[in-house]
């Protein structure tokens, strides 16, 4: 039976700031009474709980967090970066984003649910072991995988990140380790202009970082091949024992962030298809996590989409039609020496 639960937790409106941002509470504020109102009766509320210290330092260091608690009590917010605001209770938020995020994690694993989507803010890709940046702070995937690993024994966790901005955070923290499989799509030339093609892991993770930058106006037939070979072929290999996915709706064509040309209807067919991937390879575990997205509506109309294929029924595999400019990316990427395409 599929069992969805979905984070949410009006708390997460506590981060924000008097000043014009893209990361704001707006992003969320409408969408939680919509997805309580059109759901009702078919998913499970969860609640979030703050992130213990020790979790959170198995991925960012100590002093980092003491940088972070320093900026936000000065007077300017941007003190510490000039996107990545800091107030009063944004480390308190980023901790309850964090633990959110675990307390999904463990009623996956104990089967309490079989999907989660942990409706989050403030991001967490961009955050790096030593520095937040990019609207992040704390770097909720990483948190989760370190948590899984350490709590349920787990050593083959995939991440697939399809936020329309590489997640620099999240490769560095597995970037040498073959316990956890990271694949991004992202758009190319973007911030934080890294994910290049040759970013591949090192030693023990060589291989296991598996970057695919797009051009601008890719849209939803040239990501839906390259989602699906990699889900079909890649992932099969690696038979992941739980798929945590980084969920960016930055990409959709309406949000004017990024170049891509994703439309809503993109998102359900991704979350379908990773669904499909999940129920075959790993007891359905599957948790999908909030990224970015800075257009409400789009954000808000793409969410819904997410959850749609995370509990509709299907009749079949979705389709992957070939797509000559896609598959130009893959014909001579490095992943072909350690992975069979």
């Amino acid at each position: 039976m599929n069992k969805l639960g979905i984070l949410l937790d009006d708390r997460y409106f506590e981060h924000c700031i008097n000043r014009p941002s893209p990361e704001n509470p707006g992003r969320l504020r409408r969408l939680f009474p919509t997805v309580k109102e059109r759901y009702n009766g078919s998913i499970t509320l969860v609640a979030a709980r703050e992130a213990h210290t020790a979790d959170i330092e198995r991925v960012h260091s100590g002093f980092y967090l003491s940088q972070i608690r320093n900026h936000a009590a000065r007077n300017d917010p941007f003190s510490y970066d000039r996107d990545t605001y800091l107030m009063d209770r944004s480390l308190e938020t980023a901790r309850l984003a964090a633990g959110g995020c675990l307390e999904l994690a463990d009623k996956v694993m104990d089967a309490a649910i079989s999907h989660g989507f942990a409706l989050i803010r403030p991001p967490g890709h961009h955050a790096e072991p030593g520095r937040g940046m990019g609207f992040c702070i704390l770097n909720n995937v990483a948190i989760t995988a370190r948590y899984l690993q350490r709590v349920y024994g787990l050593n083959r966790i995939l991440i697939i990140d399809f936020d329309v901005h590489h997640g620099n955070g999240t490769q560095e923290c597995f970037y040498d380790s073959d316990k956890v499989l990271f694949v991004s799509l992202h758009q190319r030339d973007l911030f934080p202009f890294s994910g290049g093609s040759d970013e591949i892991g090192s030693d023990s993770g060589l291989g296991f970082t598996v970057n695919i930058p797009v051009y601008s106006q890719f849209g939803d037939p040239e990501y839906t091949y390259l989602l699906g070979k990699l889900m079909h072929n890649l992932v099969e290999q690696y038979l992941p024992q739980i798929i945590l996915v980084s969920a960016g709706y930055d990409g959709h064509q309406d949000d004017s962030i990024s170049g891509t040309l994703l439309t809503t209807r993109w998102f359900q067919t991704a979350a379908t298809l990773i669904r499909q991937c999940a129920e075959d390879l790993c007891d359905s575990r599957l948790l999908f996590v909030l990224e970015g997205g800075y257009n409400p509506e789009s954000l808000e109309k793409s969410v819904l989409a997410t959850i749609d294929g995370l509990l509709l029924p299907t009749t079949g595999r979705v389709g992957i039609l070939h797509s000559e400019r896609a598959a130009t990316l893959l014909a001579n990427h490095p992943l072909h020496h350690f992975w069979t395409l």
